[in-house]
Formats: C-alpha cells, structure tokens, sequence
C-alpha cells in the first residue's frame, strides 16, 4: 500500500497551518503577524492585502488549531472529490477575503483562523447533493443548528469572532447552491509518495 497525497489542496492547507504553529510553539519563530489581520487596514501596505486571506493560516494556540483542522480533514477530502481541487482553493479564497474585508470594514478586533472556512465546509457539504429545484433537509437542520448557535453565541464575550462563522457558512451556502460550483470536479491525477 502507498500512502496518497489523495486532497492536495486541504492536506495543504493544514500543512501551512500546523507549520506556522509549529514554528511559533518549538523553534520560537512568531509568524502570527502576517497570518493576522488586524481591525484596521492600510491601503498603502501590501502586507494588510495578504493579510485578508492569511488570517486563516495563523492560529491563537494548538487547541485553536487542532479543532479547525479537525473538521476540514474530515470534510475536506469529501469537498474536494466533488468540486475539484481548484474550485476548492477558489472558495477557501473567497470565503477568507469576504471574511477578512468584512471584519476590517465592520469591526475593531482583528482575526486570526480558519474558522471561516470550517463553517464555509460544514455548510457546503450538506448541500452536496443538492437537485434543482429542492433544498436538502440536512442543509435546513444544519443551518439551524450550527448558524443558530453561533447567533445565539454573538452576545458572548468570548473572543470568539461568530462573524465570521456566519459569514463563511454564507459563503459555503452560496457555493453549494450555485450551478456552476455545483458540478463534479475534473479528474485530477493523484499524487503518490512513501511509494
């Protein structure tokens, strides 16, 4: 047996992320200021501009991290053979710029992880079967629970940025829903190593 490279894009995305903890937590390198993003933007700074889509790279601590890896391992992989590694990256992109500008555009506080893109994930995936014409009973019991939660949640003092928990189940929402997300991925050749 080989083992398979099988969701570059999510098994990439959490390699990025565990590194750049990893690197703060063992070798005492704090990368945490470009994976960021602050409540305020200079529109001069370039590194405000990554910034918009790093925020999800960076993490407060390992407990942080280990449960948004959690779900985009689980859900990931599953996201990625139905829509196809490109269009995965796009969404994971759009979700972390719309989350990111949104919360320079409407809050103070900064933020920092992939939440956003968990709940873009929890939502999606309940659409994936999704037919013209019909909304799937798994995506109304998971829009009530997980959203509804986190409404309930916003008027918690818990540095927890509910915001963009919406914003990105929004996103995954819109995703599953749109026609043109919604077909099969292209086959993509699989990478193979530890042959």
């Amino acid at each position: 047996m080989r083992l398979q490279y099988n969701a570059p894009v999510v098994l990439t995305f959490t390699l990025l992320c565990t590194a750049v903890m990893a690197m703060k937590s063992f070798l005492f390198i704090d990368l945490t200021p470009y994976f960021f993003i602050g409540g305020t933007m200079d529109p001069t700074n370039i590194i405000d501009y990554f910034r918009l889509v790093s925020h999800t790279i960076g993490h407060g601590n390992w407990e942080h991290l280990v449960a948004n890896m959690s779900y985009i391992l689980l859900l990931g992989p599953i996201l990625e053979e139905k829509y196809g590694s490109k269009p995965l990256l796009m969404m994971m992109l759009l979700t972390a710029l719309i989350t990111g500008l949104l919360n320079v555009i409407v809050f103070d506080d900064g933020l920092l992880g992939a939440s956003g893109i968990v709940f873009m994930f929890i939502l999606l995936s309940s659409v994936v079967n999704v037919q013209k014409g019909r909304i799937p009973m798994t995506f109304v019991l998971v829009l009530m629970l997980f959203l509804g939660q986190e409404i309930i949640s916003i008027f918690r003092d818990d540095n927890i940025s509910q915001f963009a928990h919406i914003l990105g189940g929004i996103c995954g929402a819109i995703f599953g829903f749109n026609s043109s997300l919604g077909k099969p991925g292209k086959k993509r050749s699989k990478v193979k190593i530890l042959s």
